[in-house]
């Protein structure tokens, strides 16, 4: 968890925000629902803090670390997917959904820490892209009113950064210029900036792994979601995108070689079934594989440890320019 004030326990936060709700769940049966999860969160949550690991140097305990944390996330899952809980909060409460964002952080903690107090994971929205849009050009002379659209992600490790911009004289001009009245004027949905004379300071988070979280997976999805790899690699190419889900929806006829994800993992190695088959006796859901998640965190391990110098002079030295 960075510094900044953030909340990487998106379940529990939704839990408490609908415990707290003022107007929605407060009939009788809402209430005793809550109730309930909120005993087996609580025990879910307790029994991670408690487990220590992995961290960013690799062990041999780190596999049966990884396994009791998988062993937790099924039980509570196997608890909160039950029927009456998943009619009673559907998809839109986002009350499952979140499940997976914090099991993540439970899993990373530990390694992220290891690189200071700095080190940003959880829920954020990141750095997209930015742009300049001052409403004339004598405006554009005092400032330069840049914006910095943003993009929700389910789950990130990276950097919180600070960056300041003005306007100022051209190097070649000696004359010191005026300092004129600012116009301040930013919509709600771009990042915060602090003006002072005429500097803006601006405050995002520049994501080098990104994980989205789904319940399935389907060529929709995975088209969405190749563009926003795309959109971040071109801004940060020391960058990791990640898909991980519980079951997949996509046929064979699906090439996955031309999408920009770097791995996509299937928490269950299960074809998707419609939530409603789920619940029929004669079906048969298959367990999330600790194998799978101990494959995801060995390659954020490997990118997080590794050394990103590299560049055509590297390449030169190899005969192959592009790291394989």
């Amino acid at each position: 968890m960075s510094t900044t004030d953030r909340n990487p326990l998106v379940h529990g936060s939704n839990l408490e925000q609908k415990e707290n709700h003022r107007k929605k769940y407060r009939d009788a049966e809402s209430r005793k629902f809550l109730q309930q999860i909120r005993i087996e969160y609580d025990k879910w949550h307790s029994a991670n803090i408690e487990l220590v690991g992995p961290t960013s140097t690799p062990n041999e305990n780190d596999n049966t670390i990884i396994s009791q944390r998988v062993q937790l996330l099924s039980a509570y899952k196997d608890f909160l997917d039950q029927q009456h809980y998943a009619e009673k909060f559907d998809s839109r409460s986002n009350l499952h959904s979140t499940v997976l964002e914090e099991f993540l952080y439970y899993l990373f903690r530990d390694l992220a820490k290891d690189f200071g107090e700095n080190a940003l994971i959880g829920k954020s929205h990141t750095f997209k892209d930015i742009f300049f849009v001052p409403p004339k050009y004598a405006e554009m002379l005092k400032r330069p009113y840049a914006r910095i659209e943003k993009k929700d992600h389910d789950f990130v490790i990276g950097a919180t950064i600070e960056a300041s911009f003005e306007a100022v004289i051209p190097p070649e001009e000696e004359n010191s210029g005026e300092m004129l009245t600012i116009i301040k004027e930013e919509p709600d949905n771009y990042s915060d900036v602090t003006v002072t004379g005429n500097t803006e300071t601006h405050i995002f988070d520049i994501p080098v792994i990104v994980i989205e979280c789904k319940t399935y997976l389907d060529k929709t999805m995975l088209e969405g979601s190749s563009r926003a790899a795309e959109d971040l690699k071109a801004r940060n190419p020391n960058s990791l995108y990640i898909v991980l889900m519980e079951w997949i929806k996509l046929t064979s006829d699906v090439n996955l070689r031309k999408y920009k994800v770097d791995q996509i993992y299937v928490l269950r190695q299960q074809k998707n079934t419609d939530r409603e088959f789920r619940y029929e006796e004669t079906y048969v859901k298959n367990p999330i594989n600790p194998t799978v998640v101990q494959h995801l965190f060995d390659k954020v391990r490997k990118h997080l440890t590794m050394d990103w110098t590299g560049g055509i002079e590297y390449g030169i030295q190899r005969g192959w320019l592009i790291e394989e």
